[in-house]
Order: C-alpha cells, then structure tokens, then sequence
C-alpha cells in the first residue's frame, strides 16, 4: 500500500510518497476555499487518485477556524452555579497592574450559557439527580437559539460521567449535537476540562464536514490526520474530537521539516531551537 503524507499551508500544499520504489515528493497550490481539491490534485499527480492509499493529513482547518473565529454556534450546559467558569478563567492576564486591559473574545457568547440543578461530589457520588423536566425544557430553548453544538460540562464527571450521559442523551433525542467534557477531557480541573470542550465544540461542526467530505473523495483510502501532539489519529477520532487537531497543521510541518535546526541552552539555560541550521554536511 502507498503511504502519503499531505500537509496543508495557506500557500502550498505539500506530499511525500513512501512506497517499495522509494520516496517521492510533491507541491501544489492550496485551494483555501476547499482544501481538499488541492489534496486530490497532489494525490493524482503521485498516482494514487484511484484509491487504496494509506493517507496522513496535517490539516489547518480546525486552526484557522479558531484563529479566524469561524468556529460553531455554541452553548455552554454547566452545573448550576458555575456559569461563569470560562469568563473567570485562571486569572492571567497579560498585563497585571492595567485595570482597562480588553476582555478576550469569549467561544461561548454569555447569552448562551446554562446552568443546570445537578450535583456530583469529587468522589463521584451523586448528591442532586439531574431533573428531565428541565432538560427537556433546555433543549426547547438551546433549539429556540439555533445553536449549533452544545458543550455539556458538569461538575466532576470525570470522576463519574452519570450526569453527563443522561443529559447528553437527552439532548441528542431531542435533536442537538453535544460533546461533552467526560469525552474529550475526563480530568479534574473545572477551567481545563470545560475551555477544552469549548474548543472541541466551536471546531467540531467544521472538522466533521470537511473530513466526511474528503473521505468520500478519496475513494477507498483510509485516512489519518495529524494530532497537535504529533502523532495521528483516525478520521473517526478527528470528527469526534476535533481539538485534538489544533495544531495539526504546524506539528505536521515541524515533523516534515526542520531537521537541520541547531537546538542549544541560552545565556538564561533556556531551550532554543533555531534559526540558525547545521550546514548539509553534517545532517
């Protein structure tokens, strides 16, 4: 089987063939607008536009999505009393002593920001069960908004996800799409878990269609994509848990490239990797 790597940039997209014959390398112009007609250009020009292809794709559209802001519609479901998790945050800011310091754009627009009457100890017993009633009665209104996703994040689920997978099947009979914080962060720390599934549901939406959209123009090859941490998950995973795919694009390219990079301690015992590269010989 042909094994392909595709990375995605806003310029080029590039290709590496690795079959018996050897390695082959490949460029063409991005497509923006869809990136997937540059990928199955590049793919044909490699031969292997018929299929059966194992392909790995960094891909940048989960990035952009954030950095653009044209992520989902969404709405934050909480734990009644913690709404506000996401606004508080960890108090950083970049400016300490500057009272007038712009607030961040919020992913969750506060007008679409539940709370619901649940409570789940640290040990994960349950002590306030979740009321159907006014689950029902939220999904009427979350469906009166429009939204198009709903980031489900109670307290302590990841110590027992219970609440979450009643609410979360509640909310999908009543025609919703969720994620929920159990899924995709099942660790403790309330501002992590619930900006991670933030994330995950602001890209979600638009990682799902662009990638069901590829896979059905791939025509039979089975297709990976590149995790920000380097490594490469399924096109399933991907869809699912989108934020894993944040920094597809720039961890596919600090893999591809950059092996020549002088990596050193500065004056203060710092790590630095480049800009200075080792001369040809020696790489």
């Amino acid at each position: 089987m042909l094994r392909i790597g595709v990375d995605t940039g806003g310029t080029f997209t590039d290709f590496v063939r690795l079959s018996e014959s050897g390695v082959v390398v490949n460029k063409v112009r991005s497509t923006p607008e869809d990136p997937s007609r540059a990928i199955l250009s590049g793919l044909a020009d490699l031969g292997a536009a018929d299929g059966g292809a194992d392909v790995v794709h960094g891909s940048t559209v989960a990035t952009n999505a954030v950095l653009e802001r044209k992520g989902a519609r969404v709405a934050l479901v909480a734990t009644a009393g913690f709404e506000d998790v996401l606004r508080i945050g960890r108090q950083t800011r970049s400016e300490l002593y500057n009272f007038l310091v712009p607030e961040r754009r919020p992913i969750v627009e506060p007008r679409l920001t539940f709370g619901l009457h649940e409570r789940m100890s640290a040990d994960g017993t349950p002590l306030t069960p979740v009321d159907l009633e006014e689950v029902d009665r939220l999904a009427i209104m979350l469906r009166d908004e429009g939204v198009d996703i709903v980031a489900l994040c109670l307290l302590h689920s990841y110590g027992n996800p219970a609440h979450e997978e009643i609410v979360e099947a509640r909310l999908r009979v009543a025609g919703l799409e969720v994620t929920a914080s159990h899924r995709v962060l099942p660790e403790y720390r309330e501002f992590e878990r619930w900006s991670t599934t933030a994330v995950n549901a602001y890209v979600t939406p638009l990682m799902a269609r662009y990638l069901t959209a590829l896979e059905e123009r791939l025509q039979g090859s089975r297709l990976s994509i590149m995790q920000s941490n380097g490594g490469s998950i399924s096109a399933a995973a991907a869809k699912a848990t989108a934020v894993q795919t944040i920094l597809s694009g720039p961890s596919a390219g600090v893999v591809g490239a950059g092996g020549g990079s002088i990596a050193y301690l500065d004056a203060g015992g710092a790590l630095r990797v480049g800009p200075r590269s080792a001369p040809p010989a020696s790489r």
